[in-house]
């Protein structure tokens, strides 16, 4: 879906610990976060991330009932999502 709306590089990480390792070589513009990653909550790459001023979406399935409190009001891509929805949350996100 990324490619079909024109992003150039997409990276994938199937753990926290992948991610984290990932964002100490390289410095993305945008970022998307599954909170649950194999069982583990997302929530330190989000912490990196906005402390980098790096934008990013969380996506879920549960909505924001999968958000821990200090994240409450950042962007949610409810899964399943559309094409349109997901490039509708990364302009968003990138506003």
């Amino acid at each position: 879906m990324l490619a079909d709306i024109g992003c150039k590089c997409v990276d994938v990480a199937s753990s926290v610990e992948v991610a984290m390792e990932a964002l100490t070589k390289a410095e993305p513009n945008f970022a998307m976060l599954d909170i649950n990653l194999n069982g583990t909550r997302s929530f330190p790459i989000a912490d990196i991330l906005k402390s980098r001023e790096i934008p990013f979406v969380f996506l879920s399935g549960y909505g924001s009932r999968g958000l821990d409190e200090a994240y409450f009001g950042a962007k949610i891509l409810q899964k399943p999502f559309q094409l349109g929805d997901l490039e509708t949350a990364i302009q968003s996100a990138l506003g």
